[in-house]
């Protein structure tokens, strides 16, 4: 019988991933890991922040459909997951880019 118990492991997000910062109540997207760190965004775009996992919990379908906005949008995310899950980092880039622009042009 051990005294000091291991404490469970932090949640891990894949990148792309919908969550929500519990401290703020914030919706945001994963962007990576710095260290102990999730960096965060809001999705497209904006500024990143840095998150303990220990104050991320995954988004629900209706706080993720909220915020997927439009047919395009949804589209344009599904070939960024596609890309980020596949490993195809230009291809990722590309597709987050076309993500951002078309959030800020149609829904600035």
């Amino acid at each position: 019988m051990h005294d000091n118990p291991t404490p469970p492991e932090a949640m891990t997000y894949r990148e792309g991933a919908y969550v929500i910062d519990t401290r703020s109540g914030r919706l945001a997207q994963v962007m990576g890991t710095m260290g102990p760190r999730v960096q965060v965004r809001r999705p497209g775009g904006g500024r990143e922040w840095e998150v303990s996992p220990q104050a991320l919990r995954l988004a629900t379908r209706e706080e993720r459909a909220a915020a997927e906005g439009c047919a395009e949008c949804v589209s344009l995310r599904a070939l960024q997951r596609a890309a980020v899950d596949g490993g195809e980092k230009c291809r990722a880039v590309e597709a987050t880019v076309a993500v951002r622009r078309h959030v800020r042009e149609v829904h600035a």
